[in-house]
């Protein structure tokens, strides 16, 4: 009897010490995975400043890290206001396209027909190149902001609507099946069935739609620029080359790569927020 529990004991003592290894483990690359890169970040920059200060290149031809961390600071005043006007740009085509987009294909999941019939014309409007029809657009549109919304709009609304369709035809056929069998019309399959199959997908097209939005608004806004209207970020780099203002121009590209990264970090907590009680991709393995 003995000999039992001194087994059990060393049983207990090694799954323990498994567990604190495996803790251990998971903390080591939770740091490792936000040191390495911030790391190399920091050593590019480091190396950047050093070719700068080496071979004395001028400001007006590539500035150091430095100065444009503080031209982004002394600059704050002229290049806050264009951040807003961007980021409104973007914000709001993302939420027109999610609207537009989870209700066509909605309509698309009840109507085979109309999809048939709208879905070339979404398919046109993506592989269109953006930069060759925001000129176009601006001409057409009267509203400068309403030429620009429609722009980023465009970019960010098929993500959406393609997302969107192919989760709400992925319910699992079984449980369609099943709720024909009890007599479930087509709004209630709908709601109980398909639109959770097709969270993942539309989160998934969410966090693709944010970034295509934020690139579809710069890319009106240069368009816009060139004709000598706008105030956003991208007029800021076109006002910031035409004076030769280098730092000015990197440290708008700064704002600019930041906002798309924190759009890109919200949505996948946002995804993860709503998956992670019942969704395979969001839950935490135990093995």
């Amino acid at each position: 009897m003995s000999t039992m529990i001194e087994d059990d004991r060393i049983v207990g003592l090694q799954d323990e010490a498994i567990a604190r290894a495996a803790e251990a483990a998971e903390k080591r690359d939770r740091v490792l995975r936000w040191a390495m890169p911030v790391s190399l970040i920091i050593a590019v920059l480091a190396v950047w400043e050093f070719g700068v200060w080496y071979h004395g290149t001028p400001h007006y031809i590539l500035p150091g890290p430095w100065l444009v961390i503080k031209t982004l600071f002394t600059d704050w005043h002229t290049l806050y206001p264009s951040l807003l006007v961007t980021l409104q740009i973007t914000f709001s085509a993302l939420a027109i396209a999610i609207i537009g987009g989870v209700g066509l294909a909605v309509l698309f999941t009840l109507s085979k027909w109309v999809e048939l019939s709208l879905f070339p014309f979404a398919v046109i409007a993506q592989v269109t190149p953006i930069i060759a029809v925001a000129p176009l657009i601006l001409i057409y549109v009267d509203s400068t902001y309403a030429a620009l919304l429609l722009c980023a709009w465009i970019v960010a609304f098929f993500p959406i609507l393609s997302n969107t369709t192919l989760g709400l035809n992925s319910a699992d056929h079984n449980l369609v099946n099943l709720f024909q069998l009890y007599g479930a019309n087509r709004w209630q399959m709908l709601r109980y069935l398909r639109l959770p199959s097709a969270m993942p997908y539309f989160l998934g097209g969410l966090k693709i739609a944010g970034g295509l939005a934020l690139i579809g608004a710069i890319v009106a806004e240069f368009a816009a620029g060139t004709a000598g209207t706008g105030s956003g970020l991208a007029y800021r780099i076109l006002e910031a080359s035409y004076r030769l203002n280098i730092p000015r121009m990197f440290a708008s590209l700064i704002l600019i790569s930041l906002s798309g990264i924190l759009i890109f970090f919200a949505f996948t907590l946002l995804s993860h927020l709503m998956l992670r009680k019942w969704h395979e991709s969001a839950l935490k393995r135990e093995n």
